[in-house]
């Protein structure tokens, strides 16, 4: 377990090191840190959202609020967005609260069916096929793909057309297409990124999303002009619509059986009193339950030192991780920590706060375990679907 010195500049500590742990990628134009999301939050105004929200280019035409990577790391929990927007007009407010509810469905989804969210849903599509699904030269897919790599954002609108262009059009498989675009993304979650490819791709509906000529000349007619292919686009027309056949029955996208599983705690569990609190990657902001009921606790963050050597990811989710941490410890005392978090946890007496994903069975003998700040209960009823999952909220 090797101590992260956060007084140090930041290029010097990914350098020294994360040097084998991040594929490069740079640093990204969105900050990282409390303040930084306190501040995007303090500027949001969503008036037009509803119509200019898939906008892409020019980028002062978008609508697009990019708060999703503080969103992500609940350094703005969805409830206080939901709030925060109360007053917008109407037909904005409900659009916009309808991609929170998005977020929202993807974590519930996420935090019953774990893991088989990995493989097709609903429908089978190719998704075992290695390969490029983004080749150069069609100014659109480069446009995207370029910031992607360099700011690790993109709109939703362009998140379609890659997920599209690569499985539907060139036919590459959808899952090694998610682990790229997830390497790259400051707001990359299991949650959102397989829900967003499964939906695109067509395992989630049946019916893939079409990508051609024709939506980016509707949202960013100029990357059109300018295109060397414009004469001979390849996208010039909708790919032929196909007929998914039904994968495997997935009961517990109809019920669930073990919805306090699912949910996680409603109340603290508390084993012994805690000696510190310990953040995750799900939870870094100064919203977090753990953190709030134990303001005089000093507190710790571990880089999960195996998992980033797997995952690569880019280092730009490396800076974005420190930026926050770097934050964070002017107002608590924070030690950054390079190493294991599941055995930092059971060798210290830790208060956490629960995360709905499939790795959190991995911490045990934790000391106090705080609920997680959902949006929405989760229900015990279908989720083979958004609407569906959404008519049987409370």
């Amino acid at each position: 377990m090797k101590i992260i010195d956060l007084g140090a500049d930041l290029e010097s500590i990914v350098a020294q090191e994360f040097k084998s742990l991040h594929s490069g990628g740079g640093r990204s134009s969105i900050q990282g840190g409390q303040s930084a999301a306190d501040s995007a939050l303090a500027q949001l105004n969503i008036a037009g959202y509803a119509k200019d929200r898939s906008e892409v280019w020019p980028r002062e035409a978008r609508g697009a609020s990019v708060l999703s990577p503080y969103i992500r790391h609940n350094l703005l929990p969805l409830q206080r967005v939901w709030d925060h927007v109360a007053k917008a007009p109407f037909s904005d407010r409900e659009k916009y609260r309808d991609e929170l509810l998005w977020q929202e469905y993807a974590r519930h989804l996420y935090a019953r069916i774990g893991t088989r969210l990995f493989s097709n849903l609903r429908f089978e599509q190719i998704w075992d096929k290695p390969g490029n699904g983004w080749p150069e030269g069609m100014a659109c897919v480069d446009f995207a793909t370029n910031e992607l790599v360099e700011d690790g954002w993109l709109v939703n609108q362009t998140r379609m057309w890659l997920a599209s262009h690569w499985t539907v059009r060139n036919e590459f498989g959808w899952l090694h297409g998610q682990e790229e675009m997830y390497r790259h993304l400051l707001d990359g979650s299991r949650a959102a990124n397989l829900l967003g490819w499964q939906w695109t791709v067509g395992t989630g509906t049946g019916k893939p999303y079409g990508f051609a000529r024709w939506q980016v000349q509707k949202r960013a007619p100029e990357l059109c002009g300018g295109c060397a292919l414009k004469s001979k686009c390849p996208i010039q027309e909708f790919p032929d619509e196909v007929s998914l056949d039904a994968a495997p029955h997935e009961a517990l996208l109809l019920a669930d059986p073990d919805l306090a599983a699912t949910t996680g705690p409603i109340i603290v569990k508390e084993n012994k009193t805690p000696a510190m609190v310990l953040l995750t990657v799900d939870s870094l902001g100064d919203a977090d339950p753990a953190l709030v009921a134990n303001p005089k606790l000093p507190v710790a963050f571990v880089f999960n030192e195996n998992a980033l050597a797997k995952l690569q990811l880019s280092s730009k989710r490396i800076y974005f991780y420190l930026e926050t941490l770097q934050d964070l410890a002017t107002r608590r005392n924070l030690t950054v920590y390079l190493g294991d978090p599941y055995e930092f946890a059971r060798q210290n007496s830790v208060a956490i706060t629960y995360a709905p994903v499939p790795s959190f069975a991995k911490f045990k003998d934790l000391a106090q375990i705080h609920p997680f700040p959902w949006l929405k209960s989760p229900h015990p009823l279908s989720v083979r679907s958004f609407s569906a999952w959404r008519g049987k909220l409370k």
